[in-house]
């Protein structure tokens, strides 16, 4: 199985308070070897900043979803989502992450990667919200707004 996530960070590479598409990039990382390496930088051309008629709404998560699959992603980690959640969980699985770091959420991620590993087996749309600070947690999308 080709896994990939999409880190959504700053221009620092860190995480911050802020949604997921409003994001300055995404850092992708795949499953290499059994542990999340970075393979690869994409710009968010997306972010409400370039495209005021996108930002908020149903048309900035289609255009995200495009992209996303087009770069083989399956999970997205992220500080925040917004209501687009609805729409983005029928496609990858949505990670919360309490640190500002990248390299944090890789080393609690890859201890936790059989739960991720399990959504993706078990289910093809409606993927469950994960929750990660020094742990994981899974829940409904619904339960979180």
């Amino acid at each position: 199985m080709n896994l990939r996530f999409a880190f959504a960070v700053n221009k620092e590479d860190q995480f911050e308070d802020i949604f997921f598409g409003d994001a300055n990039k995404f850092l992708i990382y795949e499953i290499v070897s059994g542990e999340l390496k970075q393979v690869n930088e994409v710009i968010n051309d997306f972010r409400p900043e370039l495209n005021e008629n996108k930002s908020g709404n149903n048309m900035k998560a289609d255009f995200l979803i495009k992209h996303l699959l087009e770069n083989d992603i399956k999970v997205i980690v992220s500080k925040q989502f917004g209501e687009n959640i609805r729409i983005i969980n029928e496609y990858f699985i949505p990670v919360i992450i309490s640190s500002e770091s990248p390299e944090v959420a890789v080393r609690i991620i890859n201890r936790h990667l059989h739960w991720i590993k399990d959504e993706l087996n078990n289910f093809s749309s409606g993927y469950k919200l994960f929750t990660i600070n020094s742990g994981i947690l899974k829940s409904s999308v619904e339960d979180k707004h």
